[in-house]
């Protein structure tokens, strides 16, 4: 029997594969619907995607096969969802983040941070999580934990060195000093002839009390050694926790920190094509920064408060400066010299990458007409957040990566070759994550079968009876279910199957769309509890020491306090800047396919 079971675990991926859809066909023969059959296909890729038989990316794919023959959508209309605009604003964003990469500003930038933020463990530990988190808003959340965490390691093992050796020196000092103190105590006490009659008494005594005291003092000295060591483990597990934290968290903050959020605004423009660009890069980041700020502060001081205690004096300090604080900044600091001077090629990056974010945010700032709209945008959207971000991205690839110089001669005296550009196509190829373009476009394929084929509609009217429930309650109870979710599935497949099902019942009970569906595509960010859950916590899981009962324990409250902070944030400025109290007119799109 064990040997059956055996060999069905080692051959589980094809059994799943061959009976899923076996188990599923009934669904489309008996009810021989268009609906039906859009709900055979993604009910299909949602167990392909859980269990992840397949790789992600194919599963993605299954549209191009599925819905030509199925007679939901012709073959040309179904691959044209695999390369829209939100597909461009995704690659712009990942050369950007390659090149920044590539030419290791954002270690410089993280170091030059951390310099000024000093090692007192608090300050130290919210100078990590805000430095990972600002980089997580520009590169992939695994390049910043994988980064940030070498740091820390490196940072807490010469702390915890430094402090044990000075401690060993503070209690070796004080036994020599207590030792002559009682030998001079002796000598002036006693008499001279007493001390030479009792000398070999004397010797003997003083023996075996210096090897008792040498014992004594070893064991104390170990003693001390060892707490300071569990108490940096313990800071080095919270360190940990703290960086693929904020790296989950910092993502949320802009339009292109992470794959979910380009998934929302390609799904908005892809259910409800009227919205004006209610979502772009300047409306995204006005919405989830204050938020992304309150969860950070939020996340700091629970893990503080289970890591640390709130111990002002330890943690952070209060003036003092002590030997291994001064150690472990040299080591910050040593790095930093490493990188030497700011090359020309970190220069553009930097000076390319500013004036993205410039353009991103002043294209429709919405309180008053952008350039796009003064310039190009004056009937209809020529010009988007992807235009810009590949306008930009494409310059690394035009402009040298050293100053031209004309008479430049090599070692060997020979008129040396033009410098290469600031990227190159090898170095795109081997850092793109090429897989993400497809469950971009799997989901946006998804989202376009579902409304040609009447899904969309059908959902919407099996959950009118929600009506009766309050908003913020929908809000809430949806958040819960997609932080739960994620933490069992990507955070990508997540928002590709909820975002639909949660646009169709905004529509059919008549709420704002961007009321459930906001909160629940940060909501697909916080996953926190488990190691497999995102790359960041596996990365942190290999290096802090952490056992899963320590993830879970502190993910669990800071899932909870997300949901809180994100539904705050919706309730409160969300719904002074999309106007959420209003059901849209561009969101009434209840009609028949």
């Amino acid at each position: 029997m064990a040997g059956i079971l055996t060999c069905l675990w080692k051959y589980r991926n094809y059994i799943v594969i061959v009976l899923t859809p076996l188990l599923l066909l009934p669904l489309p023969l008996i009810s021989a619907t268009s609906e039906a059959k859009c709900g055979y296909v993604i009910i299909l890729m949602a167990l392909y995607w859980c269990t992840e038989c397949i790789p992600l990316a194919v599963t993605a794919l299954l549209p191009v096969i599925l819905f030509p023959m199925m007679g939901i959508m012709e073959s040309n209309e179904v691959c044209i969802q695999y390369l829209k605009d939100s597909n461009m604003l995704f690659i712009g964003g990942l050369l950007v983040a390659i090149a920044v990469e590539h030419w290791n500003l954002h270690r410089r930038i993280a170091l030059q941070v951390l310099l000024i933020v000093g090692v007192k463990p608090s300050l130290l530990m919210i100078g990590f999580m805000g430095t990972t988190a600002f980089l997580s808003m520009w590169i992939s959340n695994t390049a910043s934990t994988a980064m940030m965490l070498p740091i820390a390691n490196a940072v807490l093992q010469q702390l915890c060195d430094t402090e044990a050796n000075a401690e060993e020196r503070e209690f070796n000092m004080a036994a020599a000093k207590n030792g002559l103190d009682n030998q001079a105590f002796e000598m002036g006490d006693a008499k001279m002839s007493k001390e030479l009659q009792s000398k070999e008494n004397t010797i003997n005594l003083d023996a075996d009390k210096d090897d008792s005291n040498g014992i004594i003092s070893s064991l104390e000295a170990q003693q001390r050694r060892l707490k300071t060591e569990q108490k940096y483990t313990k800071l080095t597990k919270g360190m940990s926790l703290s960086v693929c934290y904020a790296a989950s968290i910092g993502g949320t903050a802009t339009l292109t920190g992470t794959t979910p959020n380009v998934i929302m605004k390609g799904q908005i423009d892809e259910l409800f094509p009227d919205n004006g660009g209610v979502i772009n890069f300047a409306s995204w980041f006005g919405f989830s920064f204050p938020n992304m700020v309150l969860m950070l502060v939020l996340s700091w001081l629970w893990l503080q408060f289970i890591f640390l205690g709130f111990n002002l004096k330890s943690t952070f300090g209060c003036g003092t400066k002590k030997e291994g604080d001064r150690e472990a900044f040299q080591v910050i600091k040593d790095e930093y010299k490493k990188l030497g001077r700011m090359s020309f090629a970190e220069g553009c990056v930097l000076t390319i990458f500013t004036l993205l974010v410039v353009l991103w945010f002043t294209r429709e700032p919405g309180f008053i007409p952008g350039w796009a709209t003064v310039l190009f945008n004056k009937d209809k959207t020529y010009v988007t957040d992807g235009t810009v971000a590949i306008l930009m991205s494409a310059l690394f690839f035009c402009i040298p990566s050293k100053l031209p110089r004309c008479c430049g001669r090599s070692e060997d005296g020979a008129s040396s070759e033009a410098p290469a550009a600031l990227l190159n196509w090898d170095v795109v190829h081997e850092k793109m994550p090429w897989n993400i373009l497809l469950l971009l476009g799997g989901g946006f394929a998804l989202a376009h079968g579902s409304e040609k084929s009447g899904l969309s509609l059908w959902l919407g009217e099996s959950l009118i009876p929600l009506q009766s429930i309050p908003p913020f309650a929908i809000s809430i109870l949806l958040c819960l279910l997609v932080a739960m979710f994620t933490e069992c599935s990507s955070n990508t497949a997540t928002t590709t199957l909820f975002l639909p099902i949660l646009a169709s019942m905004a529509t059919a009970i008549k709420i704002h769309p961007l009321y459930v569906m906001f909160p629940c595509t940060i909501s697909a960010s916080l996953a926190f509890m488990l190691p497999v859950a995102t790359p960041p916590n596996a990365i942190a899981f290999s290096y802090g020491n952490l056992k899963v009962l320590d993830m879970a324990k502190a993910g669990f409250i800071l899932n909870i306090l997300g949901v809180i902070t994100i539904n705050i944030a919706i309730n409160t400025w969300g719904v002074a800047m999309f106007n959420l109290n209003e059901f849209p007119s561009w969101a009434n799109v209840t009609k028949t396919p």
